[in-house]
């Protein structure tokens, strides 16, 4: 039997670092993205635009197992998020159908911006996804899209990324940054690493013939107060100052449970934001 094949649709950051984890094991990996020259070596190369309807000149002919789609906005308003999520989605699947593919899994990697909970409240994929702002409208609008393609779909809802690349809070804290105590804003948070690992997770538990799931959030152990992790980061960064006229006050936040995924078998590199960190420090240790 020959090793599963999968698209990767806005094979950015995440999309690389998954692609990454997969080639060692002998899969054949396609990435899709404009920058072609940024993917890693081994990926095969599909030069595309999500937002053109044309299909790209290099898309895979035969046979395609799995669809990844993992794009982000050029802008950061409705209009670039539908633009990136449901137009993007649609074009995607609508070249695999052209080609005359029938993949046998399609993973959407969306957003728990699709929740609305301000309370406090611990989510899991049960919970009622009703956002109030935009961005989290439209993912779950396509989230509905990737449901109702046609294909067997998992909707991936990750939290904060955080990692190598992605360091504003870490920028932030350096800066002076400070939130308030009371009441708890809690931050759900995972690394990159992880994020890709869990996709990974569910592209060789679909290859093996696995049930999944139509819905996972992706998150670390310990989503904690943001207040707790900007204290940790001011003492190992060695931060003695800090303004109150960079303090979040803002109010209204909610806690992700990983108990779905977890039981699935999936763990987290990182359970905690002080291991993912450290990580980071000891890469760039300044």
């Amino acid at each position: 039997m020959s090793a599963p094949s999968v698209l990767i649709a806005g094979c950015g950051d995440i999309g690389s670092r998954l692609a990454s984890q997969l080639l060692p094991d002998d899969w054949t990996v396609y990435g899709l993205r404009r920058s072609i020259e940024k993917l890693p070596t081994g990926v095969l190369a599909v030069s595309g635009d999500l937002f053109d309807a044309r299909i790209p000149a290099h898309w895979p002919e035969g046979r395609l197992d799995f669809l990844v789609y993992c794009a982000t906005p050029t802008e950061r308003d409705e209009a670039g998020y539908r633009a990136a999520y449901v137009d993007g989605l649609r074009h995607v699947l609508g070249w695999s159908e052209r080609s005359g593919q029938k993949p046998k899994r399609l993973v959407f990697v969306s957003s728990s911006s699709v929740y609305g909970q301000q309370q406090g409240e611990w989510v899991d994929e049960t919970s009622p996804a009703e956002a109030t702002g935009f961005s989290g409208q439209v993912m779950r609008e396509a989230e509905q899209v990737a449901l109702e393609s046609g294909v067997a779909a998992t909707i991936v809802r990750l939290t904060g990324i955080y990692g190598p690349g992605r360091s504003d809070l870490m920028n932030r804290v350096r800066q002076g940054y400070s939130v308030a105590s009371e009441p708890p804003l809690y931050g759900n948070r995972i690394h990159a690493d992880d994020a890709a690992g869990l996709l990974a997770f569910l592209l060789r538990a679909a290859a093996d013939g696995k049930v999944l799931e139509d819905c996972y959030i992706g998150v670390d152990d310990a989503p904690v107060p943001l207040a707790e992790v900007v204290d940790w980061l001011r003492k190992r960064l060695g931060v003695t100052e800090w303004s109150d006229a960079n303090s979040v006050r803002r109010t209204g936040s909610k806690r992700c449970s990983n108990a779905r995924i977890k039981a699935l078998g999936w763990r987290p590199r990182y359970a905690t934001y002080q291991e993912g960190y450290e990580a980071m420090l000891a890469d760039q240790p300044n």
